[in-house]
């Protein structure tokens, strides 16, 4: 887990990375924004979920497209974000937006970045000094890129279900079971589909659970031969990748549009 997680403590003492601040509300989108303007970890950078972490919305691909993969490299190189550069990113939502980063640059060669565990209110109680300013930023020129690796669209879904991949639902059991639907036009699930929220990840202040608890949380789903993991835009759906990734899952695929995008084709 070191190797993917940086703890309060650590963070709190100084970083030499390029920090990310990944703070974002989807009920309210320039919360995270202003948040940020606000106060930050001191040299943290803001990545804003809508215009940095996802692209234009389309007739199909979900709520939040996976941004263009040219673009994305951009937005990395204007911070100086190279291939093996050293990361660190952060949320106040229980790694929801962190974790989208990750995936991104994991997705596209990039060194993956570490996640601040406990998240920003970690950082505060670890004894961390928020500041105000913008920081100065280095630019680069953007890392050479291809397709992200790792996920599928709506016909790859169907090609990998055919096939026996195990499909996994992130999103709240209420949802899941189409209790309630606050944000889709259409409730319930992808048939096949198990329920693994999201939230199961973390304790309530956003500490990642242990290796033990991460297995209980899985259960028999990480013997299966394949993992294709969707949350309502394929957002949270990151965490649980994450999640995996440290219990040695490092192959499951992200579901790229998830439940957005397989409403749109009804």
């Amino acid at each position: 887990m070191t190797a993917m997680l940086i703890e309060p403590g650590e963070f709190a003492r100084g970083c030499n990375a390029i920090i990310f601040d990944c703070r974002f509300s989807l009920a309210d989108p320039e919360a995270g924004r202003e948040s940020y303007e606000r106060e930050h970890v001191p040299g943290a950078h803001y990545l804003d979920l809508n215009r940095d972490l996802a692209g234009p919305l389309g007739e199909h691909g979900g709520r939040h497209p996976l941004p263009d993969p040219a673009v994305f490299a951009a937005t990395l190189a204007r911070f100086g974000v190279g291939a093996d550069s050293d990361v660190v990113a952060y949320d106040d939502s229980r790694l929801a937006f962190a974790a989208r980063l990750w995936w991104l640059m994991r997705a596209l060669g990039y060194r993956p970045p570490r996640l601040l565990n406990g998240g920003y209110e970690g950082f505060l109680k670890a004894g961390g000094q928020p500041e105000t300013g913008v920081p100065p930023v280095q630019s680069r020129e953007p890392m050479p890129v291809g397709d992200y690796a790792g996920y599928c669209d709506i016909d790859g879904l169907r090609d990998l279900q055919a096939g026996g991949a195990l499909l996994v639902d992130s999103r709240e059991p209420r949802r899941y079971e189409g209790l309630e639907e606050p944000i889709d036009p259409v409730a319930g699930h992808i048939p096949g589909a198990i329920n693994r929220p999201w939230q199961g990840v973390t304790t309530a202040d956003s500490n990642v659970l242990g290796t033990a608890e991460l297995q209980s949380h899985w259960g028999d789903a990480l013997d299966a031969g394949q993992l294709v993991v969707y949350c309502g835009s394929g957002v949270t759906a990151c965490v649980n990748l994450f999640s995996l990734a440290l219990s040695g899952r490092e192959d499951a695929t992200l579901y790229a549009g998830s439940w957005s995008d397989w409403c749109s084709y009804l």
